[in-house]
């Protein structure tokens, strides 16, 4: 970054940069110098700086710069001078605002110089190779190149400018100008996109103003020229919505006035009020809210009536009448019959919340909600006064439509009056702020509205009548529409009628509608039967009807409350479903929002990444063009000197030329001295080549005596070197022969020293082979005894976990085998036990049938009477026959010859056979003694029972224990 002593020193740098076309350098000399940290003190020659700084951005088209650069010295002059700020913003849009406009003529200029002179070429080559290429027309192609860009770069202007003025309270006068400015732009290039994000940027800001309350320099709305500022930009909102006929974004500018009056609790003046309303009255017509568009007209009456001091009497009785017609279009009939609750409800906050629009009430409280109907807005028509302002073809077609009672002449006499009626309207001269008046647009409505109320009346009259009549009767519809009029009543409950086509009829009245006749068919036979109930049992006289009516009363209220309970139950779970939705949807639109915001920093942040490689490499190809052309010039200038040191004249200007003009004349330069040298290479050559043959022939007889002489010289140092070398090898010879003679002497000591050291070095070496040789042979013993022995230990253990494995499986076997045999035994013995106790159960029902058969047989033969239970105490012998005792034992066992008898009982009655009688009845005192000898089946059976349960008990007692 760029530092300077003084701040002129940056603005002559930017100026020397701009003069020799430098102005990207000289752009970021300004943009370094405003955003350093060390000229924080404001002068005039900063606001210099600036505009020369946004006029580069301006000719450059960055407006990423100009709105950092603004931020920047915002910062500088806030506290200091803001005026200063204000004139280079002004500066700012100016400029941009000219090239753009600039931009647009050149393309209409373009456009017409490609007009066609020759008639009878229509087209032009170029013209059909670019429309088969780009599909584009002439004018497409050219606002593309020419005028988009500018058109660009005009509305980030103001949207930068918007953005860096939303919380300056010293330029709100200058905010509200740029958002006008911009209203315009979109107006006059129909931008209807850039509209609706210009609007969204201005309700951002004032939420954001809203929300962050404590900032130093925030605007306060509680002024009047600050509110005047936004009302006035809210209006200009309204105005350019409506004329660009983006009528949703028209109706929210209508809430976010209402939003900031009901912010600061005021009202606007009556002129504004005006403007409100008529706008609003357009808005209800063009989304067909009849109700909610005569509303606005009445209190466009009232205001006109009230503040317009200058409305003449022709004015208000178009105002009057149109606001008569615009409540006679309203339909006669509820379009919430049938509804659902849900509906009902959001049809209720959807006419508070219109209502608070149209009554402008700041201060909203529940006792001042206003019901809008169409009774009560003709109620306060008459009550306003606003009958006695119409024409008087309004007037009497009110009458006729709404009082008069006219079946089969009402349309033929609402005609005359409609048709006057639509050539009225214009423009108003005492109400500018009033739209023009037409009221040929509620003709329709109004043409409608006749023909329900002549269905109503002929129904009123008459049960039946033909279509032919009906239509004949209706002169402005045909059949098809009037039955889609009556269809559509029909449903909102207003008429009841039935076409029959085979009849070609029409039908009036409730009683033949099936539909109406199934909806309280039930409550009509309920009535029918309790009169009837009534005349077959005619209640008494003195029966108290009022207690049972009461008592029925009482329950049905509880019915009902209770129903009204789950009702409201079921409607507030219903609310809180709702609002539990919004909730969900309000986070996902944040969501969203966050998320689109997001994607939007990323491709700021992409797209400033590519300009700034953009700009990199423009300066560094500015760069590399700069040396060449310096290198281009040196070239000339090199040549320029070579020539005129060879006096030749320098064939082109040094100014005049283009760098590759210079590069072509440096090159052919080159190439001319390059040929040149050449010939004078080839000239110097051959000259050489003269001179070198004319040296060679005179020296070549010199040369060959000198080698001759050089011949006899070296024979002669051949010679004596010759000589020299064979008297030095007999030297040599005589000494070797001589040292030969003198160590001959110790050969043979050589040779015994020679053995010896041979044989003792052969006996280690064959001591260290066998030892290694034993190493070798223990090591692998060592080896083969470890791999032995760890084979054992694997078999060892391998053996021994298979006989563990094989102890475990025999060992489960036998338990798996010990518990089938305990299983088996236990069940055997369970059999048994129960056969046993089987076996003592039968024995016990024979005792007892034996007992019974001897008691039966002994108190039947007994001649003593029978006595009382306290006289058995006593013992009292009884003399019992001699045969009774056989007898009562042989009744028992006397089975048929194919019963199975068993042995105790054929025993018991053997023995009884033989036996004597007894000496005395079982039933005296000694009962309890041991039997006689005689009765022995007493004597088997008793240790047999007695065991049996014993060990039936045992085993009972074993299994319960285990």
């Amino acid at each position: 970054m760029a530092t300077f002593a003084r701040p002129e020193n940056a603005l002559k740098r930017a100026e020397e940069l701009i003069n020799v076309g430098q102005k990207q350098e000289a752009l970021e000399a300004l943009h370094s110098f405003i955003t350093s940290r060390r000229y924080r003190a404001w002068t005039r020659t900063h606001e210099k700086i600036m505009f020369k700084y946004v006029e580069l951005c301006v000719d450059m088209r960055r407006g990423r710069h100009a709105k950092d650069g603004l931020i920047q010295y915002r910062g500088i002059c806030q506290q200091v001078n803001i005026t200063s700020l204000e004139e280079v913003i002004k500066h700012f849009m100016q400029l941009s605002t000219e090239k753009a406009e600039h931009a647009r003529s050149q393309a209409q200029a373009l456009e017409e110089a490609l007009d066609v002179d020759d008639l009878e070429a229509d087209k032009r080559p170029e013209d059909l190779l670019l429309s088969y290429v780009s599909g584009e027309k002439g004018k497409d192609r050219s606002d593309r190149e020419l005028v988009t860009p500018w058109f660009k770069f005009l509305w980030e202007t103001y949207r930068s400018v918007l953005e860096i003025l939303r919380n300056n309270s010293r330029l709100e006068a200058l905010y509200a100008m740029t958002a006008h400015r911009a209203f315009q732009f979109c107006k006059q290039y129909k931008r209807t996109t850039e509209f609706r994000r210009l609007c969204e940027i201005i309700r951002n800001h004032l939420a954001n103003l809203n929300k962050y309350r404590d900032q130093r320099d925030r605007p306060d709305l509680s002024l009047a020229e600050s509110l005047q500022l936004y009302l006035d930009t809210r209006f200009e909102q309204l105005k350019v919505a409506t004329e660009l006929e983006l009528w949703q974004e028209a109706f929210r500018s209508i809430e976010d006035i209402f939003g900031l009056m009901c912010m600061v609790k005021k009202t606007p003046k009556s002129s504004l009020m005006v403007v409100y309303y008529s706008k609003l009255s357009e808005i209800f017509w063009m989304s067909s809210n009849h109700l909610y568009h005569a509303y606005a007209w009445l209190k466009l009456f009232s205001l006109q009536k009230s503040f317009n001091k200058n409305l003449n009497h022709k004015d208000l009785q178009m105002i009057a009448s149109s606001a008569v017609l615009a409540a006679l279009s309203v339909t006669p009939y509820d379009r919430s019959y049938g509804a659902s609750h849900l509906e009902l409800g959001n049809e209720k906050e959807r006419n508070f919340r219109v209502a608070n629009l149209i009554a402008f009430d700041v201060e909203s409280k529940p006792e001042n909600r206003e019901v809008l109907s169409r009774s009560s807005l003709l109620l306060d028509l008459v009550a306003k006064g606003v009958m006695n302002c119409v024409t008087q073809e309004v007037k009497d077609l009110y009458h006729i439509l709404e009082h008069e009672f006219l079946p089969l002449h009402l349309a033929l006499q609402v005609q005359p009056l409609l048709t006057k009626i639509s050539k009225v309207g214009g423009k108003l001269a005492s109400a500018s702020s009033v739209p023009e008046v037409h009221l040929s647009q509620y003709v329709p409505s109004l043409e409608k509205l006749a023909a329900l109320r002549l269905l109503q009346r002929v129904s009123q009259v008459y049960q039946t009548i033909s279509i032919d009549n009906l239509s004949n009767i209706i002169p402005f519809f045909d059949f098809p529409m009037v039955e889609k009029i009556s269809v559509d009543a029909v449903k909102n409950n207003f008429l009841s009628m039935k076409v029959n086509y085979r009849k070609g009829a029409i039908f009036f009245g409730s009683k033949s509608l099936e539909s109406e006749g199934l909806q309280d068919h039930l409550s009509t036979l309920a009535e029918s039967l309790s009169k009837s109930r009534v005349m077959i049992y005619p209640p008494g006289k003195g029966t108290p009807k009022l207690g049972e009516s009461l008592s029925d009363l009482v329950e049905v209220v509880e019915k009902e409350h209770k129903r009204l309970l789950a009702r409201k139950s079921i409607i507030e779970k219903r609310k809180e479903e709702q609002e539990r939705q919004l909730l969900e949807m309000e986070r996902e639109e944040e969501a969203k929002k966050l998320k689109l915001q997001k994607i939007t920093e990323e491709a700021e942040q992409k797209r400033l990444a590519i300009e700034f490689e953009q700009m990199k490499n423009q300066r560094i190809r500015r760069e590399i063009e700069e040396r060449e052309l310096e290198e281009a010039q040196a070239l000339l200038q090199e040549a320029e000197k070579r020539g005129k040191k060879k006096g030749k004249k320098t064939v082109l200007e040094g100014e005049k030329l283009t760098k590759q003009s210079l590069m072509n004349l440096a090159v052919s330069e080159q190439l001319r001295e390059k040929q040149e040298m050449e010939k004078r290479l080839q000239k110097l050559g051959k000259t050489m080549d003269y001179l070198e043959r004319a040296k060679r022939e005179e020296a070549a007889p010199v040369i060959e005596a000198t080698f001759q002489k050089r011949l006899e010289d070296e024979k002669v140092h051949h010679e004596l070197e010759q000589q020299r070398e064979v008297d030095l090898s007999r030297q040599r010879h005589a000494g070797d022969l001589e040292e030969k003679r003198r160590l001959s002497r110790i050969l043979e000591n050589k040779n015994v020293f020679q053995e010896r050291v041979l044989t003792c070095r052969k006996a280690e070496r064959d001591r260290l082979r066998k030892e290694r040789e034993e190493t070798i042979s223990n090591i692998i013993q060592s080896r083969k005894e470890e791999r032995e022995t760890k084979r054992k230990i694997i078999y060892f253990l391998q053996t021994e976990q298979e006989r563990q494995r094989k102890a475990r499986e025999e060992e489960e076997a036998r338990k798996l085998e010990e518990m089938e045999r305990r299983k088996k035994e236990e069940a055997e013995r369970k059999a048994k036990l129960d056969e046993i106790a089987e076996k003592q159960r039968q024995r016990e029902r024979e005792m007892e049938e034996k007992e019974r058969q001897r008691r039966e047989e002994i108190f039947g033969r007994s001649a003593a009477p029978v006595l009382p239970k306290s006289d058995l105490s006593s013992p009292r012998p009884v003399d019992a026959p001699p045969t009774a005792v056989p007898a009562a034992a042989a009744a028992a066992p006397a089975p048929g010859p194919a019963k199975f008898v068993p042995r105790f009982r054929r025993a018991g009655a053997e023995a009884a056979a033989q036996a004597p009688p007894p000496a005395s009845d079982k039933w005296s005192g000694s009962s309890r003694a041991e039997p006689p000898a005689g009765d022995r089946w007493r004597d088997d059976r008793r240790p047999a029972a007695a065991g049996g349960a014993k060990s039936w008990m045992s085993s009972r007692e074993q299994e319960r224990r285990r």
